[in-house]
């Protein structure tokens, strides 16, 4: 099944595969999300999606409940 991805601000979208790993998909939409760990402890990979939720993107994949999901991306200036 493909999602819809969506990727602010620079509105980029890009279908992805269920369970595929979000910086992969972000990789392959010529998005760049900053990592540290890759474990989702750092939270230098912090993005936002629909709803205000944030997610560390280096441990989370493309969700199987929904056919569009927007991401966020923004800069913590403290990283």
């Amino acid at each position: 099944m493909s999602v819809k991805i969506r990727f602010l601000p620079d509105d980029i979208s890009i279908d992805a595969e269920v369970g595929e790993p979000l910086l992969e998909v972000a990789e392959r939409a010529g998005v760049f999300i900053p990592t540290g760990c890759l474990m989702g402890s750092c939270h230098a990979c912090e993005v936002e999606i629909d709803g205000g939720m944030t997610i560390c993107a280096c441990i989370t994949a493309v969700p199987p409940e929904r056919s569009s999901l927007t991401i966020n991306l923004y800069v913590d200036p403290t990283w």
